[in-house]
C-alpha cells in the first residue's frame, strides 16, 4: 500500500513538474532542477511499463526496482538544486534506503545484483551522499524489537 501510495505521488508530482516546466511563470533558476526531474521520470515510466509475466512477485519487482531507482534520481537533484534542510535530509535519507530496497527486491528473486559503485550518480555530491540522515519515524515503517 505504501507503495502504491508513493508511486500515486510520484506520478502526480511529474506531471506537476511537466506542467510548471512549460509555464511561462516557472523560475529560469529552477529549470535545470525540472529538467533533471523530467529525465528522472521518464526513465522511470519507461522502466515501469513492463508486459506482464504472469508472476506477481517478478512483476511487482519489475515495477518497483524502476520507480526506487526514480525516487534514487529525483532525490539526487533535490541535493543537487534544493535548500530545504529538512527535504535534503529526506532526499539523503531516499538515496540511503531505497538501493537497499532495490537490492533486497532482486536478491528475492535471484537476480545478480550491481555493483554499488555503479549505481550512484558520479555527478551528485558525494560528500552530502554520505552523511546518513537520523531515521525518520515517518518514514521508517520497521518495526525496532
Amino acid at each position: 500500500m505504501r507503495s502504491l501510495v508513493a508511486l500515486s505521488l510520484a506520478v502526480g508530482l511529474g506531471t506537476m513538474a511537466v506542467a510548471y516546466a512549460a509555464s511561462p511563470t516557472a523560475p529560469s533558476n529552477e529549470a535545470p532542477f525540472l529538467a533533471e526531474n523530467q529525465a528522472a521520470m521518464d526513465k522511470m515510466m519507461k522502466g515501469m511499463n513492463i508486459k506482464p509475466s504472469g508472476d506477481v512477485d517478478r512483476d511487482f519487482a519489475a515495477m518497483m526496482i524502476p520507480h526506487h531507482q526514480g525516487a534514487v534520481d529525483m532525490a539526487q537533484a533535490e541535493l543537487r538544486h534544493g535548500h530545504n534542510k529538512q527535504l535534503r535530509r529526506i532526499a539523503q535519507q531516499i538515496i540511503a534506503e531505497q538501493p537497499q530496497e532495490i537490492a533486497a527486491m532482486r536478491q528475492a528473486l535471484g537476480q545478480a545484483l550491481p555493483s554499488p559503485v555503479s549505481s550512484l550518480n558520479h555527478s551528485a555530491d558525494v560528500s552530502t551522499l554520505s552523511q546518513r540522515p537520523a531515521p525518520m519515524p515517518m518514514m521508517n515503517m520497521q518495526q525496532r524489537p
